[in-house]
């Protein structure tokens, strides 16, 4: 999406546009996409989904159980391993922003920055530097599915005990060290002409909502085929599992992207008030980035957490009632 950033319109001064929150929230959204998203699903899936799934009314306790298990363990387990995984790209990228001279060459510099005022603002940069920040979730749909499929049957053990968050940290010259290596790998990637030709291709695509939905159906692929496998999970609870993991994705997919659609026009217009308000700042390119990242998440965090969760176990044991009937 193109915005004219100099447009005249009222003093936002004090107002929403300012507000440290959001910019601080659209800053971690540009710089570590993955985890921004991980972290929507972590709140919305913890709290929001299980509260959803249990009010679905005229559907078995025990599948609404295993439906909740799964939402908690999914949430945590993919915040953990983004967390972990996510920090030094996230770090990483940020070197190459702030001194791209070093990373890349400056044949590179000129071809993303072209037909832009700088190399950060510019689009075709951002979408090189998004693979590798929302490219994440596909790296780890594997690991995450298995792990969600594994705990599963522990969590519905001890519902509705509290789930411990332990946090971990990052610093020192070490960590540093290692950060500046990564830099250096992604900057050589991106100095690649397959790399390049790409983002001068698909730049002007809604790339972040193709990765979510991509890594969305990887996740829902590797979570049905551990689960089906999963020796820990009752036979008879894997088919509604698999029924509400694949309705979920279906009806979230949809329901979003309608929403996203239905919704472009306010967005554009609360974004160009926002551009107004903060037209001097130097993280302007990022808040821009950010907010289409987080509209994004937000918008398919509230529909698959919340909206859909109680028509697709509704449907899920629906259906599995109908498969398990005999047949005259």
């Amino acid at each position: 999406m193109k915005i004219n950033k100099t447009i005249n319109s009222p003093n936002f001064k004090g107002s929403v546009y300012n507000s440290r929150l959001l910019k601080n929230s659209l800053l971690f959204a540009s710089n570590n996409s993955a985890l921004f998203c991980a972290t929507t699903s972590l709140i919305l899936s913890t709290v929001a989904r299980p509260l959803a799934i249990m009010s679905t009314p005229k559907t078995d306790k025990e599948n609404k159980k295993y439906a909740v298990a799964k939402s908690i363990s999914s949430s945590i387990v993919g915040y953990l391993l983004m967390f972990l995984i996510s920090e030094p790209i996230s770090k990483a990228v940020k070197n190459i922003d702030m001194s791209p001279e070093k990373y890349l060459n400056k044949q590179t510099i000129q071809n993303l920055q072209k037909g832009s005022a700088s190399l950060s603002g510019s689009k075709k940069y951002q979408f090189a530097t998004q693979l590798f920040k929302l490219g994440l979730g596909l790296f780890i749909a594997i690991p995450k599915s298995t792990l969600t499929s594994y705990l599963i049957p522990k969590i519905v053990k001890k519902l509705p005990k509290e789930e411990k968050k332990q946090s971990v940290s990052f610093k020192g010259s070490l960590y540093s060290k290692g950060t500046d290596k990564i830099a250096k790998g992604i900057g050589e990637i991106i100095n690649t002409k397959p790399v390049q030709n790409l983002s001068e291709k698909l730049y002007k695509t809604n790339f972040a909502q193709m990765m979510m939905y991509l890594t969305d159906f990887v996740l829902t692929g590797a979570f049905v085929s551990k689960t089906l496998k999963n020796k820990n999970i009752e036979e008879k609870r894997k088919k509604p599992l698999v029924y509400n993991s694949l309705l979920s994705t279906a009806f979230s997919t949809i329901s979003s992207l309608t929403i996203n659609k239905l919704t472009d026009k306010q967005f554009q217009k609360f974004t160009r008030k926002f551009i107004d308000a903060n037209k001097n700042s130097k993280n302007l390119d990022k808040y821009i980035e950010g907010l289409n990242i987080a509209k994004l998440s937000i918008i398919m965090g509230v529909v698959y957490y919340i909206f859909i969760p109680i028509l697709s176990t509704f449907l899920s044991d629906k259906l599995d009632k109908i498969k398990s009937k005999p047949q005259n």
